[in-house]
């Protein structure tokens, strides 16, 4: 009997079969941490008993206005289960729902439709409060970095007197992890403010699953410190995208722990890299676009052996979900001349160019998704018409005897080579 896998894409599911008695099979998934049974109640735990801080209702008072900065449609935090424990808490402080204001954190994405606005936060949370998004062109100056970053932030998160932030962590590929103050940079600030940052993806130590000596990752706390983040709730998620763990208190105190736990969880180690690397970018909103299920590419390529192939399943109903990164992967050149050029300038949606042309000088990508066949083709991926004539066509071109890891959820699983 074959081996039967559901890799999620979009908002449905493909199965891959694969005869695991005539190859070695990987299975690279995250911990199997049990989800938590009420998370209301875990939310409402771990608001009330932070790390290194008091809780959020004693740092609020009566009259306050307070920015509760989170996710755009493009992440998976769950916003609409979080929000009702926070704002519960928020008013347990004295504060009212009306001097209470939602940010949705686009950084360079495109705006919310009010659809997508009250699903991200719930019906009822969206009639309790103010919900709107960050605009980059709103902003205000507040300083600069030590690295020279302008830390220019949307001006109604600067207005308020207590900043939270919402996030789920989940490994970035230059950033370390995601979460902590990362919602406020590059989520509400300036699109100079985002170039400037994410201009050191470049440099030594911006790599996935690294925090000590990131530049990326420590110019963004720098950030968050001169702007003024004064608490966060994050969560970490498993499967069906219920949470498994949170923390919350002092951002880089109480981000540092779910980081930990996240590794925890999420780390997985091979003995050796492997010859094809089936993964899914774990389905809406994961894959909602080629810019966002670059990250599953981006951990796939850590075990892949050179010469070897990456099967990227991801849906990119929107397709490639940014101008410039279009722009950029037309490069006649194709990656050499990407990576080239990426030398000369800096430009966001062109840094997206700059990962997938790595992983393409490194192996073949097949991908099966909904982009157009020869469009799909003309930006240096093999696209395929099922999971099935991806999987036929991967080994028949290693030849027999292949190593296959599979990655059901890509961008939650961080894997390395012993």
């Amino acid at each position: 009997m074959p081996l039967k896998i559901s890799l999620k894409y979009g908002f449905s599911s493909l199965t891959l079969e694969i005869d695991d008695s005539a190859m070695r099979v990987l299975l690279l998934e995250p911990g199997r941490t049990l989800p938590a049974q009420d998370e209301a109640r875990l939310i409402r735990s771990v608001l009330t008993r932070p790390i290194g801080s008091p809780p959020l209702a004693d740092l609020v008072s009566p009259g306050q206005r307070i920015a509760v900065i989170t996710s755009d449609v493009t992440r998976p935090c769950p916003s609409a289960r979080l929000l009702p424990p926070m704002l519960d808490e928020l008013n347990r402080g004295g504060v009212r729902d009306e001097d209470i204001t939602v940010v949705f954190g686009l950084g360079t994405h495109r705006p919310h439709t009010r659809e997508e606005q009250v699903r991200l936060v719930g019906s009822e949370v969206y009639r309790r409060v103010r919900c709107i998004d960050s605009d980059p062109t709103d902003v205000q100056l507040v300083g600069h970095t030590r690295r020279g970053t302008p830390v220019a932030i949307f001006r109604p998160v600067l207005d308020a007197d207590i900043r939270v932030c919402l996030g789920a962590i989940e490994y970035h590929y230059f950033a370390g992890y995601s979460g902590g103050v990362k919602a406020v940079i590059p989520g509400v600030c300036s699109t100079d403010t985002i170039q400037h940052n994410h201009r050191m993806m470049t440099e030594p130590g911006a790599v996935t699953g690294n925090l000590d000596g990131n530049p990326v990752r420590d110019d963004i706390e720098e950030a968050g410190e001169i702007v003024g983040v004064h608490f966060i709730l994050n969560v970490i998620l498993g499967e069906a995208k219920r949470v498994v763990t949170a923390v919350a208190g002092l951002p880089r105190t109480a981000h540092r722990e779910g980081c930990a736990r996240l590794d925890a969880f999420g780390r997985a180690t091979v003995k050796r890299p492997v010859d094809v690397v089936v993964v899914s970018a774990g389905g809406y909103p994961k894959d909602i676009n080629l810019y966002q299920a670059q990250k599953a590419l981006d951990n796939a390529r850590h075990i892949v052996r050179p010469a070897g192939i990456i099967l990227l399943v991801a849906e990119c109903r929107e397709g490639l979900g940014n101008r410039i990164f279009e722009a950029w992967m037309q490069d006649p050149g194709g990656p050499d001349a990407i990576l080239a050029r990426a030398q000369q300038e800096f430009v966001l949606g062109g840094h997206k160019a700059v990962a997938v042309a790595r992983a393409m000088q490194q192996a073949s990508i097949y991908l099966v998704s909904a982009l157009p066949t020869d469009f799909a083709r003309s930006i240096g991926f093999h696209p395929c018409s099922s999971l099935h004539e991806a999987l036929q066509s991967a080994l028949a071109q290693v030849g027999p005897g292949a190593s296959v890891a599979v990655m059901p959820d890509g961008g939650s699983v961080l894997p390395v080579v012993r």
